[in-house]
């Protein structure tokens, strides 16, 4: 069975810091691109971003140069830092892997940016 659980959200003053984690299972964790998005209340999905199999990176612009996505193979183990939070990062993060016709999403975790 496929499985994308996702953790490390919860609430945090504007300025701070919170890692995500994406724990995958059920399938080649390796061969898949990995993907960060999210889903803020009252509007559509919004890209954050990506991480190839290789390792490279890509990132939305409203998050570059605050948010980081990293990857641990043997963990089956995708990361998200985020730094100088904002009010506007308040979403439900979500975790995607993705490879060839093969499309798996997590439930999500809830980021809360607030004083």
């Amino acid at each position: 069975e496929v499985q994308l659980v996702e953790s490390g959200g919860g609430l945090v003053q504007p300025g701070g810091s919170l890692r995500l984690s994406c724990a995958a299972s059920g399938f080649t964790f390796r061969a898949y691109g990995m993907s960060w998005v999210r889903q803020a209340p009252g509007k559509g999905l919004e890209w954050v971003s990506y991480i190839t199999s290789g390792g490279d990176t890509n990132y939305g612009g409203s998050v570059k140069g605050r948010f980081t996505i990293s990857r641990v193979n043997a963990k089956n183990t995708v990361y998200l830092q985020m730094n100088s939070l904002k009010p506007e990062d308040t979403a439900v993060y979500v975790c995607n892997a993705a490879w060839r016709s093969s499309n798996y999403w997590g439930q999500g975790t809830q980021v809360t940016v607030s004083s």
